[in-house]
């Protein structure tokens, strides 16, 4: 027995694992008690409940001796209350025990399965104060498995973190913003690569990604800028900057939503065009109205990815879109990498597909 411990542990569903690393089950907070039942070279096999397991880093765990599993653990009242800007769902436990979350859509819902916890609730309070939060209510869906569903109240997913206060899980909910305009909202742009990490290279002349990245990401924010928008850069240099630390700085500023900027590759040269990234379905819209205008530049179509292993996908907090311009690899493509003017369109189109999104959003309210 033990606990999470590090910065940003997760849960893997088993040894599977492609260039991105594995995939991932969950982000969890810190102190959740882990029960270890085996080991391989670099995580732990875990055991969530009679009939789940997962896999944890080696580093994320700490073991502690004091801690001994319960036969049982309870769970006690939810409550959902709001303040100016997120509503909140506390779920009063016996213990900080693991979760997992997803996303649903049509209508929008967060389900959280809280893992090792048979339910002894009684009493759900909402009050007005939570604006976003419609509907609670809970399953037992197995012996030690409860799960808790949040219906909400918008059609799009603005985002929601997870974490304890105590030994109460905690759902924080962002609400839609008030005013759906650029001039009115947060927008993260992120410059894929940067520093020694030079990303992929052009195919006729070597150039490096990261440079081109930085260049379209820096045309899009004037782009943003001149429509008011206020803007945020992971980066506005060549500087090296890991994904641990993407994560933790977009954390910090807490955005409306994020769009980051890679440019593709493939072992193939004859394969090309644009491509836009989710992993969480909520999120979805904002990469097809991206991809719609992109497309509009006479690129192939690559398609639309969901359940996209990239680390800047991966946060819950905010809805994201990576876009995959072109391809480096493929030389029509890369000559229109190499144009400046194609950085313009580019960012131009970007902007607009923000903007389509914002309006269906507006339209959904109406």
């Amino acid at each position: 027995m033990g606990t999470t411990i590090g910065v940003q542990p997760y849960l893997e569903y088993g040894f599977g694992f492609d260039r991105l690393g594995g995939a991932k089950i969950t982000y969890l907070d810190t102190g959740v008690v882990i029960k270890v039942v085996d080991s391989s070279a670099v995580n732990y096999k875990v055991q969530l409940s009679k009939n789940h397991v997962a896999y944890l880093s080696k580093k994320n765990f700490k073991k502690d001796s004091t801690i001994k599993a319960a036969a049982y653990y309870l769970t006690a009242s939810l409550l959902a209350v709001g303040d100016e800007k997120y509503d909140y769902l506390s779920i009063a436990l016996d213990e900080k025990l693991p979760y997992r979350s997803i996303q649903q859509i049509n209508p929008s819902k967060l389900v959280i399965d809280i893992y090792g916890a048979s339910s002894n609730t009684n009493w759900i309070t909402q009050r007005s104060s939570a604006k976003e939060i419609k509907n609670v209510y809970y399953e037992q869906t197995e012996d030690d498995v409860y799960r808790v569903t949040i219906e909400l109240n918008n059609e799009q997913h603005w985002g929601y973190s997870i974490y304890y206060v105590g030994k109460k899980l905690t759902i924080r909910v962002k609400r839609q913003p008030q005013e759906l305009d650029l001039s009115k909202v947060k927008i993260a742009l992120d410059a894929g690569h940067g520093g020694t990490n030079n990303g992929a290279a052009g195919v006729s002349t070597n150039i490096s990604e990261k440079k081109y990245t930085l260049l379209i990401a820096k045309e899009l924010q004037r782009e943003l800028l001149e429509e008011n928008a206020r803007v945020f850069m992971t980066r506005e240099t060549d500087i090296s900057l890991g994904m641990q630390e993407r994560m933790e700085m977009l954390k910090a500023e807490d955005p409306d939503f994020l769009i980051s900027i890679h440019l593709n590759s493939s072992v193939k040269d004859s394969v090309n065009g644009v491509s836009t990234y989710y992993k969480h379905i909520g999120f979805r819209p904002l990469t097809q109205h991206i991809l719609n205008r992109m497309l509009e530049l006479e690129l192939a179509e690559f398609g639309n990815v969901g359940n996209f292993n990239f680390a800047l996908n991966a946060p819950t907090e905010y809805p994201n879109c990576l876009v995959e311009v072109a391809f480096l690899s493929n030389r029509e493509d890369e000559k229109k990498i190499l144009d400046p003017a194609f950085h313009k369109q580019v960012a131009k189109k970007i902007v607009a597909g923000i903007k389509d999104w914002l309006k269906a959003c507006k339209r959904n309210n109406d």
